[in-house]
């Protein structure tokens, strides 16, 4: 294919995925935003008050990032591999596949559909954190690298899930019994300086609270790792998981009956 034939075809999938999760926005855009709403005023209006400052900020201003960057990761990753899980289940990705689009066309088209899903939904919430709280933008390039990265990061993440996945219940296991409890032991709602040391140490290990973190200095302008090395570790998750994708596509492993 050439280049503009390839552009169209990254378009035409990128615009699919677009009008799958705007069409269903009840069940895709408003879920989400609801219960970062329930987030914000159990923990940071009713239980933050009695919690004090953290790091010089009002525990609700604490949380608000972690709470963003929660949305904006869950959502890209439930995106992409509930759509190409669909496709594969259906027999549809097979007719894709077969084309003469290349698969890093294809996956690119899906890849930033969760994306775009990711950004829309934290817009979303970020704009409802500011019913609750006052945000300001410490550093709009390392907030703007860290959401893409991240968003492109679980994107391919929700891929690579759907290509493994035999049924819709597998679907479900990596957020159910990986994602989310990393999440909620990755500094949302904490700094893991209030953890004893041993603790701290075996927390780095979690990637999630290096995305926070990251993000939350892009915000607020504090940190509890190295910012430096947050992206540079999300930079290479990226290209590895986005290179493992190419592969699957490649080899049709689980794609093709």
């Amino acid at each position: 294919m050439e280049l503009k034939e390839q552009w169209i075809a990254f378009l035409t999938i990128l615009r699919k995925e677009i009008k799958r999760f705007t069409r269903i926005w009840v069940q895709t855009l408003l879920p989400p935003v609801i219960t970062m709403a329930l987030y914000f005023v159990i923990f940071g209006k009713l239980i933050g008050s009695r919690i004090g400052d953290i790091g010089g900020f009002s525990y609700i201003q604490f949380v608000a990032p972690g709470l963003i960057m929660m949305a904006v990761l869950t959502n890209a990753y439930s995106n992409v591999v509930s759509s190409f899980f669909s496709a594969k289940f259906q027999r549809s990705i097979e007719e894709v596949l077969v084309s003469p689009t290349p698969n890093y066309v294809i996956l690119l088209g899906y890849t930033m559909g969760g994306v775009a899903r990711g950004l829309c939904v934290g817009i979303l919430v970020t704009f409802m954190s500011l019913i609750f709280t006052d945000l300001y933008i410490h550093s709009w390039s390392i907030t703007l690298v860290i959401v893409l990265l991240t968003a492109m990061l679980f994107s391919l993440a929700g891929f690579i899930n759907a290509v493994y996945a035999n049924t819709f219940d597998d679907v479900s296991i990596v957020p159910t019994f990986i994602l989310t409890p990393l999440t909620y032991f990755g500094g949302v709602f904490y700094s893991i300086t209030m953890l004893p040391e041993i603790w701290q140490d075996i927390s780095r290990l979690n990637p999630i609270l290096h995305i926070v973190n990251a993000f939350r200095y892009g915000l607020l302008g504090v940190s509890d790792i190295h910012i430096g090395y947050a992206i540079l570790g999300l930079m290479l998750s990226v290209v590895i998981l986005f290179v493992i994708s190419l592969h699957l596509l490649k080899t049709g492993k689980r794609l093709r009956a």
